[in-house]
């Protein structure tokens, strides 16, 4: 007699990572409910209560266990997944643990108590008639929400015209996140460094160089562990990601500082059963390191990238975890040597035409062995009303491709951007792709 499947609920619930969540191991013994939509979570104006009441009335409704409660998108998902987790008694986080992740500011001073690897940071004063760069933060610098979706409301910028600029967007837009984000600051005791600081911060930061990277790892029963390191890397002279490549090419002993410094900060910002992704910089000339930001979540762009790889996607781990079952995976048994994730991206306005159908991009990807594709905008729509876009372009299109080497993850991106035949209209000056290089 066969055991009852586990019921897992995930907050977010996509299309597009259902065959990911599928292809875990053991997942004929698991069944996924989609938790609320991601119009739901990030569409509009967010209210936290809100949402809780809808995640409670799905969850409560349910005839059957509730075995675990996950998700894989930043706030308001990562902070839902602790709150029900505590009044449904599944397994996850402390709250406490991921606002110190999720507030950018708050997380900077928890940083400097584990490293030095940092830049220099500091708060900009919204509501002054003439705000200014913290002192010691130099230009060019970040400037960013202490909450925001992906890169929204991020600015580079050079100088103080820039800065002025970017500061005058922010304060239209920060309150949509800001605003609900105080809702769960209210729910964790605030260290005095942190009173009266609230959701609504903007940060400045020292601009970074180098080479971008990402780590995964969890935290399990007080032990941190990084299972990979991932390299990511930008269009020519942009800020925008054009491909993540797993395993990251960087030299062993850089490899080793990263593990080390991500498993010191982790342990001091009390993460447990529960995976992570940080992002970091590393500058070749000079061979620092330096944290850019820290994910209390595993990255779900990366998911095929381990099972090319590895054999199994990174959404197993959140689910181990989330279970309290062994969370280890063997490396190395996926059927490519190399992965990655590229962003076929528009630099500009736009309406995008000649979108290829479901059957379409099936067609293709079994044209083209160990490559997935996900559309992002729908036929004939204008680029602009595209939800969480970063600052500088459109992502049109996610292409997952495995391969032998570099050279043969390139070849099967040129040969999916071809064979997906999208034109564009442009609405205004500039729109354009840029080749990868």
């Amino acid at each position: 007699m066969s055991l009852p499947r586990k019921n897992i609920f995930v907050l977010g619930l996509d299309e597009a990572n259902l065959p990911s969540l599928n292809a875990v191991p053991d997942a004929g013994t698991y069944r996924f409910h989609p938790l609320l939509t991601i119009e739901e979570l990030q569409g509009g104006e967010v209210s936290v209560a809100a949402l809780m009441d809808r995640a409670r009335a799905v969850l409560d409704a349910h005839d059957g266990s509730v075995d675990a409660i996950v998700g894989y998108w930043d706030f308001p998902v990562s902070t839902l997944v602790p709150m029900l987790g505590r009044e449904y008694g599944t397994r996850t986080t402390s709250l406490e643990s991921v606002v110190k992740c999720e507030h950018k500011y708050w997380s900077r001073l928890e940083q400097e108590k584990a490293t030095d690897a940092l830049p220099a940071f500091g708060r900009v004063d919204l509501d002054s008639d003439d705000p200014q760069p913290p002192e010691g933060v130099g230009f060019p610098m970040w400037l960013k929400p202490a909450l925001a979706y992906s890169s929204e409301l991020a600015y580079g910028v050079q100088d103080m015209a820039e800065f002025r600029a970017a500061v005058e967007t922010i304060r239209k837009g920060i309150g949509r996140v800001g605003k609900p984000f105080d809702e769960v600051l209210a729910l964790v005791d605030l260290p005095p460094e942190m009173e009266g600081i609230g959701g609504q911060v903007c940060l400045a930061e020292e601009a970074m160089t180098g080479i971008q990277v990402a780590v995964e790892g969890y935290a399990n029963d007080g032990e941190v562990t990084v299972y990979g390191v991932l390299d990511s890397i930008n269009y020519p002279d942009s800020p925008c990601f054009l491909r993540h490549q797993y395993p990251s090419t960087l030299p062993p002993d850089v490899v080793h500082q990263l593990h080390e410094v991500s498993e010191r900060t982790i342990r001091r910002i009390g993460m447990d059963a529960a995976t992570f992704s940080i992002e970091y910089f590393y500058d070749p000339k000079t061979g620092r390191v330096r944290l850019l930001e820290i994910n209390p979540r595993h990255s779900q762009s990366h998911a095929e990238l381990f099972q090319y790889v590895d054999g199994v996607p990174n959404h197993h781990r959140m689910i181990r975890l989330a279970l309290g079952e062994d969370p280890v995976v063997r490396g190395g048994d996926g059927p490519y040597r190399m992965a990655a994730k590229w962003y076929y991206r528009w630099f500009g306005e736009g309406t995008v035409h000649e979108v290829p159908t479901p059957e379409r991009i099936a067609a293709i990807e079994r044209e083209i062995p160990g490559v997935r594709i996900d559309m992002v905008p729908s036929e004939g729509q204008k680029l602009s009303t595209v939800p969480q876009q970063d600052s500088y372009s459109y992502e049109i299109a996610h292409i997952f491709t495995g391969a032998d080497d570099e050279e043969g993850l390139r070849r099967k991106f040129d040969q999916c951007v071809a064979a997906l035949g999208l034109t564009f209209e442009d609405t205004a000056p500039g729109g354009r792709d840029v080749k990868a290089s």
